[in-house]
Parts: structure tokens; sequence; C-alpha cells
């Protein structure tokens, strides 16, 4: 089973996919990781990071290997070095490349071939898997996101630069030529503002449970 998320930043989409993947014993891929893979791999190997033609030819060098839910590049595993805002720019950058789309968007399908899996991102229900057997929609205001993430306290940015940086971020993923951010018209959507990372994880689950029930009905 493909249970497909999408929605802006700052929405919980990681935290909430990684906790449904657990309870419902499903594999959890972060797409973004995979962008942030091959930012990490160009910008190690001092790339050209306005070349087009540098940055294809690096995702075309990256071997990608998911392993009991971690992201491996090129027989390492790279999570952990994935997080800043140097790659977070750079990935922002690199993922609106057509060809770049491609190539991480065939190894994200790679990667979740005969699996049950929970993957979020983007597009992830309108063009890696339109076909997925759920898709969610999360969404949030852009105050409760800003606050999400200053509370958090990954950044070293103010509350204002951070809900001016994720206006910025909305308006790029949404205006990609390939790969836009968009609710896809069969998706569930949840607004997440007010709702606990328990409350919308019960939302996504029974979803989930309700599918395998009709398809054990259909085949009995």
């Amino acid at each position: 089973m493909i249970v497909a998320i999408d929605g802006p930043a700052g929405v919980g989409k990681s935290t909430i996919a990684k906790k449904i993947a657990k309870k419902c014993n499903f594999f959890y891929i972060n797409s973004g990781n995979f962008y942030r893979a091959v930012a990490f791999k160009h910008l190690a190997y001092n790339g050209d990071p306005k070349s087009e033609a540098e940055i294809v030819e690096t995702a075309r060098s990256c071997n990608f290997l998911i392993i009991e839910g971690k992201l491996f590049l090129d027989g390492k595993m790279v999570e952990h070095l994935l997080r800043n805002k140097e790659i977070d720019m750079a990935s922002s950058k690199f993922s609106s490349i057509v060809e770049v789309r491609n190539i991480v968007n065939e190894a994200l399908r790679s990667s979740a071939k005969s699996l049950d899996i929970i993957m979020e991102g983007r597009d992830i229900t309108t063009v890696v898997f339109p076909q997925a057997d759920l898709k969610f929609y999360f969404d949030a205001s852009v105050d409760i996101r800003a606050a999400r993430r200053f509370q958090q306290n990954e950044s070293d940015l103010s509350l204002q630069d951070l809900k001016e940086e994720i206006i910025k971020r909305d308006y790029n993923d949404r205006n990609k030529k390939f790969g836009a951010l968009k609710r896809a018209n069969d998706a569930v959507y949840i607004d997440t503002s007010y709702l606990t990372i328990d409350e919308v994880c019960d939302k996504v689950v029974q979803n989930i449970l309700g599918l395998k029930q009709s398809k054990v009905s259909g085949e009995s």
C-alpha cells in the first residue's frame, strides 16, 4: 500500500508520517531528503551551484538506498548531514530543475517497490504517485507554521524572518514549472493548525484501516 502526503513546509508532514509508519508498520520515506542528498553531494564536491548541467550530473551519480527507513547515499547513511540552511536553499533550487526531479522521482518509485510505504513531500500525490492508495494534503496557516519552526529552535532567525522565509518558500513551491505544490482532487484535506500530532495521526490511521477493511471485505 502507498500512502502519499503533500503540503507546504511546516505543517508537520515528517513528524506525522514517521509516527503513522510506526503505528501501521509501514516504511517511511521523506522525498525532500533525496533532493537534500543531491545538494549535499554537489556542495561537498565543490560543484557549481549555478550550473544546471553539473547539478544534473551530480543527481545522476547518486546511488540512493533506503535501509530500515534511513536514506543512504552512495553506501553511507547521510540523514544526519542534510539539515542546514545552505543545503535547504540549494535543494530548493535544485528541485526546480526538471531533469533532477525526474531522476529523484524514479529513485523514489524504485524505493517504494513491493513495500507498504508512507511518503511525504510537495508533489507526491500529483506527480510521484498519482495512483497512490491514499492521498492526503496537510495544511496550516503561515503564522502557525512560523511559530512551530521558531519553537523548535532549529534556526537563529527571528519569528518574523521565519514567517517571511516560509512565505517565500511557499511561493517558490507553488510556482515551479514542474512538480509544483498543489492539492490533488482526490486527496483528503487536513488543516493541522489547531490539531495535535496525535489527532492528525488518528485521522490518517482511520483512513488506512478503513481502506484495508474494505479490501478485505471485497476479497471475501
